[in-house]
C-alpha cells in the first residue's frame, strides 16, 4: 500500500513538472517586445494582451534618467520583436544609438509621436535623429535645443491616449494577424483612460481642490497642463536648490497657499522637508513610474483635495 502511494505520488510530481515545463515553454515561445519604463508596459501589455511578454529596460525603482542597463539586458534586447520607446527621457538619450548599434535588426517605435510637447530648461539634452526612433521634426528648431524637453509624457490622460495610438499602430505593423484584437483592446483602453481623466476632473473642479502643488523633481508638467494646475519644481535647472532658490520656494509656498509637496522615490527628500517644516506643508510620496498607471494619476488627484 505504501509503494503504491509513493508510485502515484511521483506521478502526480512528474505530471506538475511536465506542466510546468510547458507553461514556461509557451512562455519562452512568446515573442518580446522591450519597452523604456513601466508605465508604457502598462500600456503596451493592456494593448498586446498575451501576445507578447513585454519586458522594462529600466525597472521598478531604478531612475530612467540615469540608468545604465546590464550586460544580460543588452543580450535579451537582441532577442526582441521591437522596442517601444516613450521619447525623451534621459535614458534613451543616452543608449537609443547603442541600443540599435547592438540590435540593429529590431524595429523601434516612438510612442511620443503626436504628443504637444512641452520644453524646459531642466532637461537640456542634444538630440540625435534616427530614421528607427522616427525623431521629431520639430526639436531641431534652434530654441528647442537650447530649452530640451520635459520628458514626463505620460503624466496627462490626454497623452495617454496619443501613447496607446502609437502603440497600437506598432503593434499592427509588427502582426498584422491580429490587428483586430488589438483595435478592440485599444478602444477599452481608451475608454479607462477617458474614464480616469474624468475622475480627476471631477476631483479638482471641487472648490477646495489646490491649485498648486511643489515637486521635488517636475515629473508632472503634464498633468499640471491638462488640469491648470501650477507646478512648482524644488530643483532648479535640474540641480540641489541654492538657499536663495530655497527661501524662494518657501515664501512662494505661503503665497500661493500651497498644501502638498510630492517627492518620488528616487530622489532625497530633505529639501521638501525643510520647506515643509517652514511652511506647514505636507510631504507626500508619490511614484510616477509605477505600472499601476491609473491608480497612481487618481492618488495624485486625490492628495489635491482638501480632507474635510
Amino acid at each position: 500500500m505504501k509503494r503504491t502511494f509513493l508510485y502515484i505520488l511521483a506521478a502526480l510530481l512528474a505530471m506538475s513538472c511536465k506542466n510546468n515545463s510547458v507553461q514556461n515553454k509557451n512562455e519562452d515561445d512568446k515573442p518580446v517586445i522591450t519597452v523604456t519604463i513601466e508605465p508604457l508596459r502598462y500600456f503596451t501589455e493592456a494593448i498586446a494582451g498575451d501576445n507578447f511578454n513585454v519586458v522594462s529596460m529600466v525597472p521598478k525603482g531604478s531612475s530612467p534618467e540615469t540608468y545604465d542597463p546590464t550586460p544580460q539586458q543588452l543580450v535579451d534586447l537582441a532577442k526582441s520583436k521591437a522596442y517601444f520607446r516613450i521619447g525623451y527621457i534621459g535614458f534613451e538619450q543616452t543608449w537609443m544609438d547603442k541600443l540599435t548599434d547592438n540590435a540593429p535588426h529590431l524595429q523601434f517605435f516612438d510612442t511620443s509621436r503626436g504628443i504637444d510637447l512641452i520644453f524646459d530648461s531642466s532637461h537640456v539634452h542634444h538630440h540625435h535623429g534616427d530614421d528607427k526612433a522616427h525623431a521629431h521634426d520639430s526639436i531641431q528648431k534652434d530654441e528647442h535645443h537650447i530649452l530640451g524637453v520635459e520628458p514626463h509624457i505620460w503624466s496627462s490622460a490626454y497623452n495617454a491616449q496619443i501613447i496607446a495610438g502609437n502603440i497600437v499602430n506598432a503593434l499592427c505593423t509588427i502582426d498584422k494577424n491580429n490587428e483586430e484584437t488589438y483595435m478592440e483592446r485599444y478602444k477599452n483602453l481608451c475608454n479607462q483612460i477617458e474614464h480616469t481623466d474624468s475622475l480627476i476632473c471631477h476631483m479638482l473642479s471641487a472648490p477646495n481642490a489646490d491649485r498648486a502643488f511643489m515637486i521635488y523633481h517636475p515629473a508632472l508638467s503634464y498633468f499640471a497642463r491638462d488640469y491648470g494646475l501650477h507646478q512648482i519644481s524644488i530643483e532648479e535647472d535640474g540641480k540641489e536648490p541654492s538657499p536663495s532658490h530655497l527661501k524662494n520656494l518657501i515664501d512662494t509656498c505661503k503665497e500661493e497657499k500651497v498644501r502638498v509637496i510630492f517627492v518620488q522615490p528616487e530622489f532625497d527628500r530633505r529639501n521638501a522637508e525643510i520647506i515643509a517644516k517652514q511652511t506647514g506643508t505636507k510631504v507626500v510620496p508619490i511614484n510616477p513610474l509605477s505600472y499601476d498607471w491609473k491608480e497612481e494619476m487618481l492618488n495624485i488627484a486625490r492628495e489635491l483635495v482638501v480632507k474635510k
